[in-house]
């Protein structure tokens, strides 16, 4: 039901895209070249990989696992409440049928209120989680970029904007590092 990774990705790739453009829309627009020093950090793998990321992930799962559950007790129970009026349906009189089915569907209504109300619930949850998970990632990015002396730094990872970038320009190690000191 979640998926902490795309959301992660979302979120994090959404500044790295706008910085990458506006940095190529610069160097076409005027001719203007980039002489600073450039990082990449995969965010996806810092959640991963971290202390306080592996805690956003559990509770995010267990907020999840929770919700599901109270949906399948529901879909339980509209199941029941179907196979009693489909061993009951040749019994009933044509009131006690119409009275039955507009019941079911009623609660059928019902659960899907719910369910829809289940899932906005849980998506809101997971940004919370993954938007205060981005705020520690970011001030401790800053802080990482700052002793490296980078100007820059873009995220990596599969759908990411970055496409390519050489090994010695990723400071997601020591990013994963520096969290786990940080937000043990």
């Amino acid at each position: 039901m979640i998926q902490v990774d795309v959301g992660m990705r979302k979120l994090c790739c959404t500044g790295g895209l706008l910085m990458a453009i506006l940095i190529a829309s610069g160097c076409a627009a005027g001719g203007v070249t980039f002489e600073g020093k450039i990082g990449v950090v995969e965010s996806a793998r810092v959640l991963n990989e971290t202390s306080s990321g592996k805690r956003a992930k559990d509770s995010l799962s267990a907020f999840s696992k929770n919700r599901q559950a109270v949906i399948e007790m529901d879909e339980k129970e509209l199941r029941r409440m179907e196979e009693d009026f489909g061993r009951q349906a040749s019994v009933l009189s044509a009131t006690a049928k119409k009275e039955r089915e507009d019941q079911f569907r009623r609660r059928v209504a019902e659960y899907q209120q719910k369910a829809a109300e289940m899932n906005r619930e849980v998506q809101e949850k997971q940004k919370d989680v993954l938007d205060g998970f981005r705020e520690k990632l970011e001030l401790v990015v800053g802080k990482v970029s700052k002793r490296l002396g980078l100007q820059i730094v873009v995220e990596k990872g599969k759908g990411g904007p970055t496409l390519y970038s050489e090994a010695g320009i990723d400071i997601t190690g020591q990013v994963i590092e520096e969290v786990n000191r940080e937000y043990p």
